[in-house]
């Protein structure tokens, strides 16, 4: 499986929020500057994740994003679904529809050894990032010893 930048960009973002800001509205231009990620990108994706649940966001002075659930309740399959167009290893490893093929349907769909091969280290996959949360990865953050920007010093920078 490959995943795309909008994947793997968003995941650092909301790392960043959860790690960095106690539960208080995160600016871009801050988890931009901390990230090296792109303002502009990262309220790309930052789109996709308000619609899927697990950002919110605030106007104004002191506006920005929050998690919209706990860090312990955001999995990282949550991130990749909201963030991908389609997380498949291959796309014959996805559910077959019954009445409409897909576009490049292969001529072997539902009779290849394979595909139970592909659907399986999806299937493995998919329980691994559902078993990883944001939480989990502050954790990890913070036993490798990731600097933590606290909300107080954020701001008394400005």
């Amino acid at each position: 499986m490959r995943l795309s930048t909008k994947s793997r960009y968003g995941l650092r973002a909301l790392f960043d929020i959860a790690y960095n800001n106690d539960s208080q509205p995160a600016q871009v231009h801050e988890i931009s500057r901390r990230q090296e990620i792109s303002p502009r990108y990262l309220e790309q994706i930052f789109q996709n994740l308000k619609k899927s649940g697990i950002l919110k966001s605030k106007r104004g002075p002191q506006g920005g994003y929050t998690l919209a659930r706990r860090p312990d309740q955001i999995t990282l399959l949550e991130i990749i679904k909201a963030t991908e167009q389609d997380a498949l290893m291959v796309e014959c490893a996805g559910e077959a529809k019954k009445k409409k093929r897909r576009k490049n349907e292969c001529p072997f769909e539902g009779n290849c050894v394979a595909q139970t091969v592909w659907k399986e280290a999806s299937d493995l996959l998919d329980g691994l990032f559902s078993s990883l949360t944001l939480e989990t990865l502050c954790q990890r953050g913070s036993a490798m010893g990731v600097a933590k920007e606290s909300f107080s010093r954020q701001h008394a920078d400005r």
